[in-house]
């Protein structure tokens, strides 16, 4: 099982001309709750994380959806997140939309992935059992020599590896078998606090190019930018994260961030996504400055909150028969 690792934002409020508070969101965390893309690439907004964090998987529907429809089934959308029905979204009630979104994206993978990985729907999963399904393939390499394995095998051996840990992690009674509160920490590792730590090392594993076990400048940049040209001179934000690495995420100023240090990084205390998104989303679409939004404000900025293709997909795609 590949989970993709994707990025989340850090939450800091700098004061607009407007007195509200605007989220100045940056690369910061590996796993991220809300979307599978990077909210900021190269430093310019990237839309398709609003619109993961805002409709979950329905995101796929409406990006194919024409500009008129998309709009429609957002207007549905909002009055169903308007919960005391005063005709205003607030923070609150974003969030809580938000939140509902994701829950509903892990509850359907985790069933999805239960089913498939237990078709005879016993209270657990046995680690052999879920080997079996996903790297049995691997057995078939065992007898051949080295020389005539590839790169992708010993890449899959790895995965192999990282999947084994974690299972381990994620089996709190240390049977070897996971129920389904226990598979479902171990498919979203960062929903579970008990294995933030399994996170912190896997994000280490994938930065740390050289395997000294920590994490230089360069590798944290390289994570976050690569030079089309060599003598490409780097744009400002990345001058920018340089400056924040050593002012910031290096505590110690030994040039590199070790395991506690990339955890303060990528799990920062007190940090609330769903409720970071949500100011987001309310700054972006408030266009009286009230700190709460009318449908009219959403629908203003609907491609913020749904986006659209324009394809002649239209109504063939549907998921809710509210809709």
């Amino acid at each position: 099982m590949i989970l993709v690792h994707a990025i989340c934002i850090c939450l800091l409020f700098n004061y607009a001309v407007s007195g509200i508070p605007k989220p100045d969101e940056k690369r910061v965390l590996d796993h991220d709750t809300l979307s599978h893309v990077q909210h900021y690439q190269n430093d310019e907004h990237n839309k398709q994380y609003d619109h993961e964090a805002f409709l979950g998987e329905d995101a796929k529907t409406f990006d194919q959806l024409e500009a008129d429809e998309s709009r429609r089934r957002l207007g549905l959308i909002v009055d169903k997140i308007d919960g005391d029905k005063d005709g205003f979204v607030n923070l609150s009630e974003l969030k809580s939309w938000i939140q509902y979104t994701q829950r509903r994206y892990i509850d359907d993978d985790v069933n999805r992935q239960w089913k498939t990985h237990n078709p005879n729907s016993t209270d657990k999963i046995h680690w052999d059992t879920y080997r079996k399904n996903v790297y049995g393939f691997l057995d078939d390499f065992a007898s051949q020599e080295s020389e005539n394995m590839g790169e992708e095998h010993f890449s899959y051996r790895a995965m192999l590896k990282r999947d084994r840990r974690r299972w381990s992690n994620a089996d709190r009674d240390g049977d070897d078998q996971l129920s389904r509160e226990e598979f479902t920490d171990f498919l979203h590792p960062e929903e579970s606090s008990h294995m933030r730590d399994v996170v912190v090392t896997e994000t280490i594993e994938d930065i740390d190019k050289d395997k000294d076990g920590k994490v230089s400048v360069e590798e944290y940049i390289g994570d976050m930018y690569r030079q089309a040209e060599d003598n490409e001179e780097e744009p400002d934000w990345v001058k920018h994260e340089r400056e924040t690495f050593s002012n910031f995420r290096d505590k110690d100023k030994n040039g590199f961030m070790d395991e506690q240090e990339v955890k303060d990084w990528i799990t920062p205390a007190d940090f609330d996504h769903a409720e970071a998104e949500a100011r987001h989303l309310i700054y972006e679409a408030d266009s009286d400055a009230d700190e709460k939004l009318t449908k009219d404000e959403i629908i203003e900025k609907y491609d913020l909150f749904v986006g659209s293709q324009a394809t002649d997909f239209g109504e063939a795609l549907t998921r809710h028969d509210e809709f």
